[in-house]
Order: structure tokens, then C-alpha cells, then sequence
């Protein structure tokens, strides 16, 4: 009887299977069994490209940074505003396409290179402008985490757009909550209008950030 011949896998297939899988089953039910059933080989066989989940997930955020800047460009001579306008905004897009696409992204390592050349115009940016370095690091990284942590509640409410959890009833929330008119008022702002939440929020750092190093 013929041994049963394992398919060749490379990285990129396993990535792009585990980024189709991830909008399935969400990040908890992301594992390396599950990922290897969907391919129609045995577990082992991904162990050649990731020695644990960990590994996976770096991948796996590098390849949806790939994603997020194949087609972005700024205009030339954009402004540090322009660029971290930019950089969230698409961020935002990138990770509202996966479930749980905030989680994965946060405390992971890239695995390429291919964040630097951002990560240089972006910096030089706020440099240019009359920011020190560490103070450039800090403004740019602010505004990632501020985005990070956006869509995390985000998808909390909304795993996928147009999937909404329940138990995110605003009027429930706000009968419940009687007793406290303001912060039973606060849940039509904190669980809709995200879009708008997140641009007024852009525009909080950016203010912050000039008010903070005086630059303009």
C-alpha cells in the first residue's frame, strides 16, 4: 500500500490559509491543528515554517502590513498631520478586515523590513518639523496604539463590519443605567459611531502632539 504523500507547503499558503481562517473562527479558535485540517495535512508538517503560534501570528501581521501599503501613497511633501492621518486610517481599514485583526497585530514582530521606508518618511516627518527623535518615537508610536486599541473595542462590538454582538443594546444600557444620566448617556457615543469616533480622535492626537512640542 502506497505511504500517503504530504503536499508541499511553503509559508506564504499557510499564512493566506490562516488569514481565511482567522474570519471564520476568530483568534482563540485560530490554531496550528486547525489551520493543517484546512490544508489536508498533518500538524507537523507547518512546524517546518513556524515553531509555534507566536511565529504565526508575526507572519501573519507582516502580511497584512504587506496588504495595507501595496497601494497606499502620499502626495509629495505631505505633512507629519498628513502622514499620521494616513498611517491610522489605513491601519484602521486593514485590521477592520479580519476578525480579531487588532489582536493579532498587537505585540507582534515583523518579520520583513518592509515597515522601514514608512517608518523612515514617517519619522523624518515629525523630525523635520522640530521634534527630537525620542519625541518623534513617541508621537508616531501614540498614535499606533491609540489605533490598536480602537478597533480592539471596535471589534469587540463589530467582529467583522456588519456583524455586531449582542448585548451591545444602547438603549438597554442607558435604561439600566438611569441613576447616572451622563454615563448612561455616553453609551450612544462609545458603542456607535465609530467612524466618527476615530477620526475625532486623529484629530485629538494631532492637536495633542503640536500643543505637546510646540510645533505646528
Amino acid at each position: 500500500m502506497a505511504s500517503r504523500r504530504t503536499p508541499k507547503l511553503d509559508k506564504k499558503q499557510v499564512v493566506e490559509t490562516a488569514l481565511r481562517l482567522l474570519n471564520e473562527v476568530g483568534l482563540d479558535g485560530l490554531t496550528l491543528r486547525a489551520i493543517a485540517k484546512e490544508l489536508d495535512v498533518q500538524a507537523p508538517a507547518l512546524y517546518w515554517h513556524f515553531k509555534n503560534k507566536q511565529a504565526l501570528l508575526d507572519e501573519m501581521a507582516t502580511e497584512m502590513y504587506r496588504r495595507m501599503t501595496a497601494d497606499a501613497r502620499l502626495p509629495e511633501g505631505a505633512t507629519w498631520q498628513d502622514r499620521i492621518v494616513a498611517s491610522q486610517r489605513g491601519l484602521r481599514t486593514a485590521l477592520l478586515g479580519y476578525r480579531d485583526g487588532a489582536k493579532v497585530f498587537s505585540g507582534t514582530r515583523f518579520t520583513g523590513t518592509e515597515h522601514a521606508a514608512d517608518m523612515e518618511a514617517n519619522l523624518r516627518a515629525l523630525v523635520e518639523a522640530g521634534l527630537t527623535l525620542p519625541q518623534a518615537v513617541r508621537a508616531s508610536t501614540t498614535a499606533h496604539y491609540f489605533t490598536l486599541g480602537f478597533v480592539t473595542e471596535e471589534q469587540g462590538v463589530w467582529p467583522l463590519p456588519g456583524e455586531r454582538r449582542e448585548g451591545y443594546d444602547v438603549e438597554e444600557r442607558a435604561a439600566r443605567m438611569a441613576d447616572f444620566p451622563l454615563a448612561a448617556s455616553a453609551g450612544a457615543e462609545v458603542f456607535q459611531n465609530y467612524e466618527e469616533g476615530f477620526e475625532e480622535g486623529l484629530l485629538l492626537l494631532i492637536a495633542g502632539i503640536a500643543a505637546r512640542y510646540g510645533i505646528e
